[in-house]
């Protein structure tokens, strides 16, 4: 992995909110929101240095343009969204890393990570959001905030469960929301806004106007319908 410090932030004691593509789309598509709607602005970038697959365009190949960035607004760091994930261990190691390293870096006390949850419920277009966090003593503290824990003991792969590994490891506070979805293959809007409202509670702080989720979410519907 390379990282490419572009400015130096103007934060204070942030929160960070990380997570990457996975089930239903979900991380990617809550970091995307959250940068769109309250205009963050980059200054670090992660990039791949050795493509892990090529694009053919019919007749010839493109190369990825693996990457993934740091944005921040009003002592908020945000990571992740775009497409994929690292492909081996030891690049996603890195890239967990990285986030802590910055985390320390600003002072952050808090790393929010999120996803998808594949449940066989029908939630009838209203998925819960269910959390996790590092130690017995956070999650105590969040159930007084009206929150649900996960349901039973699992296993969390990839960027958005390991994160949650490397924030403990470092003795940093770590929370990760993973909401409810049926078809892990379709872009899951109504999971993400789940978790959009799910972070608003947790952090006091308004993330933006859902409502062009819901918009995408029924667009999607009608079109898996059909």
């Amino acid at each position: 992995m390379e990282f490419i410090q572009e400015e130096e932030p103007n934060v204070k004691k942030p929160i960070i909110i990380a997570a990457m593509q996975d089930m239903g789309n979900v991380g990617s598509i809550v970091v995307n929101f959250i940068n769109d709607s309250l205009h963050t602005k980059t200054f670090r970038t992660a990039k791949i240095l050795f493509p892990t697959y090529v694009i053919d365009r019919g007749g010839y190949i493109d190369l990825p343009d693996e990457k993934w960035e740091y944005k921040y607004t009003d002592d908020l760091i945000v990571f992740g969204g775009g497409r994929g994930q690292p492909q081996s261990n030891s690049e996603l190691n890195d890239l967990c890393q990285d986030v802590i390293n910055v985390a320390k870096k600003y002072s952050a006390k808090f790393i929010y990570t999120l996803g998808g949850f594949h449940t066989n419920r029908i939630f009838e277009n209203k998925p819960k959001t269910f959390i996790t966090s590092t130690s017995k003593k956070l999650m105590k503290q969040m159930k007084g905030l009206n929150v649900e824990t996960t349901p039973q003991k699992s296993l969390i792969t990839g960027f958005n469960g390991l994160i949650l590994g490397f924030a403990k490891k470092n003795e940093i506070h770590g929370i990760g929301m993973y909401a409810e979805l049926n078809e892990p293959e379709i872009p899951q809007y109504r999971s993400a806004i789940s978790i959009i409202k799910t972070i608003e509670k947790l952090t006091y702080r308004k993330l933006g106007d859902t409502n062009q989720l819901e918009v995408m979410a029924q667009d999607i519907e009608r079109r898996f319908k059909n």
